[in-house]
Protein backbone atom coordinates (compact mmCIF):
# COMPACT_ATOMS: atom_id res chain seq x y z
CA UNK A 1 0.00 0.00 0.00
CA UNK A 2 1.28 3.40 -0.68
CA UNK A 3 1.61 5.04 2.19
CA UNK A 4 1.93 8.72 1.32
CA UNK A 5 -0.95 10.85 2.20
CA UNK A 6 -2.88 12.61 -0.19
CA UNK A 7 -6.01 14.07 1.33
CA UNK A 8 -9.36 12.49 1.65
CA UNK A 9 -11.24 11.98 -1.52
CA UNK A 10 -13.75 14.51 -2.41
CA UNK A 11 -16.85 12.32 -1.59
CA UNK A 12 -15.86 11.66 1.93
CA UNK A 13 -18.08 14.12 3.30
CA UNK A 14 -20.56 13.64 0.79
CA UNK A 15 -20.58 10.10 1.40
CA UNK A 16 -21.10 10.53 5.27
CA UNK A 17 -23.94 12.94 4.20
CA UNK A 18 -25.37 10.53 2.55
CA UNK A 19 -25.03 7.77 5.51
CA UNK A 20 -26.89 10.20 8.44
CA UNK A 21 -29.68 10.59 5.98
CA UNK A 22 -29.88 7.23 5.41
CA UNK A 23 -27.96 4.85 8.25
CA UNK A 24 -28.85 1.42 6.27
CA UNK A 25 -27.39 -1.23 4.80
CA UNK A 26 -28.07 -0.97 1.64
CA UNK A 27 -26.61 2.51 1.30
CA UNK A 28 -23.60 1.10 3.08
CA UNK A 29 -23.61 -1.64 0.55
CA UNK A 30 -24.14 0.60 -2.54
CA UNK A 31 -21.61 3.24 -1.12
CA UNK A 32 -19.18 0.99 0.85
CA UNK A 33 -16.49 1.49 -2.82
CA UNK A 34 -16.57 4.93 -1.91
CA UNK A 35 -15.67 4.82 2.04
CA UNK A 36 -12.97 2.06 0.91
CA UNK A 37 -11.13 4.70 -1.48
CA UNK A 38 -12.26 8.22 -0.31
CA UNK A 39 -12.19 7.41 3.60
CA UNK A 40 -10.57 4.31 4.89
CA UNK A 41 -7.56 3.98 2.76
CA UNK A 42 -6.64 8.23 3.05
CA UNK A 43 -7.18 7.68 6.87
CA UNK A 44 -4.86 4.63 6.67
CA UNK A 45 -2.45 6.24 4.90
CA UNK A 46 -2.44 9.55 7.18
CA UNK A 47 -1.97 7.50 10.58
CA UNK A 48 1.13 5.73 8.71
CA UNK A 49 2.91 8.73 8.02
CA UNK A 50 1.93 10.48 11.20
CA UNK A 51 2.84 7.64 13.61
CA UNK A 52 6.76 7.97 12.30
CA UNK A 53 6.79 10.80 14.69
CA UNK A 54 3.95 10.00 17.24
CA UNK A 55 4.02 6.74 17.60
CA UNK A 56 6.61 4.13 19.70
CA UNK A 57 6.96 1.02 19.39
CA UNK A 58 4.32 -0.08 21.94
CA UNK A 59 1.56 2.31 20.41
CA UNK A 60 -0.98 1.18 18.81
CA UNK A 61 -2.09 2.83 15.54
CA UNK A 62 -5.25 1.76 14.00
CA UNK A 63 -8.60 3.06 12.25
CA UNK A 64 -11.86 2.23 14.38
CA UNK A 65 -14.44 -0.03 12.84
CA UNK A 66 -17.16 1.67 10.62
CA UNK A 67 -19.99 -0.23 12.84
CA UNK A 68 -21.40 0.61 16.01
CA UNK A 69 -21.73 -1.47 19.15
CA UNK A 70 -25.53 -1.40 19.40
CA UNK A 71 -25.24 -4.64 22.29
CA UNK A 72 -26.38 -2.22 24.61
CA UNK A 73 -27.55 0.75 22.24
CA UNK A 74 -31.06 2.30 22.04
CA UNK A 75 -29.81 3.94 19.27
CA UNK A 76 -30.18 0.96 16.63
CA UNK A 77 -27.97 2.68 13.90
CA UNK A 78 -25.97 0.04 12.32
CA UNK A 79 -22.87 2.50 11.08
CA UNK A 80 -20.72 5.12 12.25
CA UNK A 81 -21.48 8.44 10.73
CA UNK A 82 -17.68 9.13 10.78
CA UNK A 83 -14.20 7.69 10.62
CA UNK A 84 -11.77 7.54 13.35
CA UNK A 85 -8.14 7.14 13.81
CA UNK A 86 -5.91 7.17 16.70
CA UNK A 87 -2.28 6.36 17.93
CA UNK A 88 -2.44 5.53 21.17
CA UNK A 89 -0.12 3.31 23.82
CA UNK A 90 -3.31 2.25 25.19
CA UNK A 91 -6.82 3.74 26.41
CA UNK A 92 -6.89 6.26 28.86
CA UNK A 93 -3.03 7.10 28.49
CA UNK A 94 -2.92 9.89 26.08
CA UNK A 95 -4.01 9.48 22.68
CA UNK A 96 -3.96 11.20 19.41
CA UNK A 97 -7.37 11.46 17.57
CA UNK A 98 -8.09 12.37 14.06
CA UNK A 99 -11.71 12.16 12.23
CA UNK A 100 -13.26 12.75 9.43
CA UNK A 101 -17.30 12.82 8.65
CA UNK A 102 -19.76 15.36 8.23
CA UNK A 103 -18.55 17.97 10.72
CA UNK A 104 -15.11 18.01 8.56
CA UNK A 105 -12.11 17.44 10.31
CA UNK A 106 -11.95 16.89 14.17
CA UNK A 107 -8.65 15.70 15.98
CA UNK A 108 -8.24 15.48 19.89
CA UNK A 109 -6.23 14.46 22.34
CA UNK A 110 -6.28 13.23 25.96
CA UNK A 111 -8.08 10.59 27.81
CA UNK A 112 -10.78 9.61 26.43
CA UNK A 113 -11.52 6.88 28.08
CA UNK A 114 -10.90 6.16 31.96
CA UNK A 115 -11.25 2.74 33.65
CA UNK A 116 -11.13 3.32 37.32
CA UNK A 117 -7.85 2.15 38.43
CA UNK A 118 -6.63 4.94 35.92
CA UNK A 119 -9.05 7.01 37.29
CA UNK A 120 -7.48 6.89 40.41
CA UNK A 121 -4.36 7.54 39.12
CA UNK A 122 -5.53 10.94 37.61
CA UNK A 123 -6.99 12.17 40.56
CA UNK A 124 -4.05 11.25 42.56
CA UNK A 125 -1.94 13.57 40.30
CA UNK A 126 -3.96 16.23 39.77
CA UNK A 127 -4.96 16.47 43.63
CA UNK A 128 -1.35 16.71 44.21
CA UNK A 129 0.61 20.23 44.06
CA UNK A 130 3.71 18.44 42.31
CA UNK A 131 1.70 17.52 39.04
CA UNK A 132 -1.86 19.04 39.41
CA UNK A 133 -0.76 23.07 38.29
CA UNK A 134 1.42 21.44 35.44
CA UNK A 135 -1.94 19.68 33.63
CA UNK A 136 -4.40 22.79 34.69
CA UNK A 137 -1.24 24.91 32.92
CA UNK A 138 -1.78 22.52 30.13
CA UNK A 139 -5.14 22.79 29.62
CA UNK A 140 -5.46 26.57 30.15
CA UNK A 141 -3.28 27.03 27.05
CA UNK A 142 -4.82 24.44 25.20
CA UNK A 143 -8.34 26.39 26.08
CA UNK A 144 -6.78 29.75 25.09
CA UNK A 145 -5.44 28.16 21.76
CA UNK A 146 -8.86 27.93 20.88
CA UNK A 147 -9.68 23.83 21.58
CA UNK A 148 -12.40 22.77 23.08
CA UNK A 149 -11.73 20.70 26.93
CA UNK A 150 -14.29 17.94 27.42
CA UNK A 151 -15.17 14.79 28.77
CA UNK A 152 -18.08 12.59 31.13
CA UNK A 153 -17.47 14.71 34.11
CA UNK A 154 -19.54 14.59 37.93
CA UNK A 155 -22.31 16.82 39.01
CA UNK A 156 -20.59 17.44 42.09
CA UNK A 157 -17.32 16.61 43.96
CA UNK A 158 -15.60 13.52 44.19
CA UNK A 159 -15.88 12.16 47.20
CA UNK A 160 -13.59 13.12 49.95
CA UNK A 161 -12.37 16.00 47.99
CA UNK A 162 -12.29 19.36 49.18
CA UNK A 163 -14.78 21.63 47.53
CA UNK A 164 -12.45 24.37 47.36
CA UNK A 165 -9.36 22.21 45.78
CA UNK A 166 -7.67 24.84 43.44
CA UNK A 167 -8.49 22.14 40.48
CA UNK A 168 -11.80 20.84 41.82
CA UNK A 169 -12.83 21.05 37.90
CA UNK A 170 -10.46 18.85 36.74
CA UNK A 171 -10.80 16.09 39.74
CA UNK A 172 -14.50 16.01 38.13
CA UNK A 173 -13.95 14.76 35.25
CA UNK A 174 -14.02 11.02 34.84
CA UNK A 175 -12.69 11.35 31.79
CA UNK A 176 -10.68 14.56 30.16
CA UNK A 177 -9.55 15.60 26.61
CA UNK A 178 -9.19 18.47 24.15
CA UNK A 179 -10.59 18.67 20.82
CA UNK A 180 -10.46 21.08 17.55
CA UNK A 181 -13.07 20.77 14.80
CA UNK A 182 -12.70 22.70 11.50
CA UNK A 183 -15.81 22.59 8.74
CA UNK A 184 -15.11 21.18 5.38
CA UNK A 185 -12.75 22.87 3.45
CA UNK A 186 -10.57 22.39 -0.05
CA UNK A 187 -7.84 21.42 2.04
CA UNK A 188 -9.48 18.47 3.82
CA UNK A 189 -8.93 16.80 0.12
CA UNK A 190 -5.13 18.18 -0.01
CA UNK A 191 -1.94 17.41 0.93
CA UNK A 192 -1.21 20.33 2.97
CA UNK A 193 -3.87 18.19 5.52
CA UNK A 194 -1.29 16.42 6.67
CA UNK A 195 0.63 19.47 8.49
CA UNK A 196 -2.69 20.66 9.87
CA UNK A 197 -2.91 17.41 12.02
CA UNK A 198 0.62 16.97 12.90
CA UNK A 199 0.28 20.84 14.21
CA UNK A 200 -2.69 20.03 16.21
CA UNK A 201 -1.30 16.61 17.40
CA UNK A 202 1.94 18.57 18.64
CA UNK A 203 -0.60 20.67 20.25
CA UNK A 204 -1.82 18.41 22.72
CA UNK A 205 1.81 16.18 22.96
CA UNK A 206 2.19 18.12 26.56
CA UNK A 207 -1.35 17.00 27.35
CA UNK A 208 -0.64 12.92 26.20
CA UNK A 209 2.53 12.55 27.46
CA UNK A 210 1.47 13.88 30.91
CA UNK A 211 -1.52 11.38 30.90
CA UNK A 212 1.09 8.39 30.05
CA UNK A 213 3.44 9.57 32.71
CA UNK A 214 0.76 9.54 35.62
CA UNK A 215 -1.98 7.84 34.48
CA UNK A 216 -0.46 4.80 32.02
CA UNK A 217 -2.69 2.28 30.73
CA UNK A 218 -5.08 0.45 32.44
CA UNK A 219 -4.05 -2.89 34.82
CA UNK A 220 -7.75 -4.28 34.29
CA UNK A 221 -8.81 -6.77 31.59
CA UNK A 222 -10.68 -4.82 29.77
CA UNK A 223 -11.87 -7.00 26.53
CA UNK A 224 -10.05 -4.74 24.33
Amino acid sequence: MDTRFEGFGEHAVDFYDGLAADNSRPYWLDNKHVYQADVRAPMEALLAELAGEFATEDTRVAVFRPYRDLRFARDKRPYKEHCGGVIEPGRGAGAYYVEVGTEGLRVGGGCFHLESDQLARYRAAVAEDLHGPELARIVARLAKAGWEIRGDRLRTRPRGVDPDHPRIDLLRHRSVYAMRVWPPDDVLHERALIDRVRRAFRAVRPFNEWAWSHVGTTEKRTGR
